[in-house]
């Protein structure tokens, strides 16, 4: 595996791969970076593919629910607000 490489990270969580998630994590990659090209965070991108698991994942190292995501102009708690299986209390 890699050492915390974020573009990864990111595309690990999107995937649902929880392992590597948590190594990404554990190798200090910023659970709240905004990913460069997609201009999202993790956490947004996956509550809209409906992975509660790795967004509680992601919250328990600490995301951000508050953090505005650029691309799509929510933070976690607003999309979780919109999209009941993402719902984030």
């Amino acid at each position: 595996m890699s050492h915390g490489d974020y573009k990864d990270f990111f595309r690990a969580a999107c995937e649902g791969d929880l392992e590597l998630v948590r190594h990404h994590l554990a190798q200090g990659v910023d659970v709240d970076f905004i990913h460069p090209e997609l201009q999202s965070t993790a956490l947004v991108a996956v509550l809209e593919l409906g992975r509660a698991d790795v967004a509680a994942v992601l919250l328990a190292h600490g995301a951000d629910p508050d953090l505005l995501s650029p691309l799509e102009g929510l933070t976690p708690r607003q999309l979780g607000a919109e999209t009941p299986r993402g719902r984030i209390s």
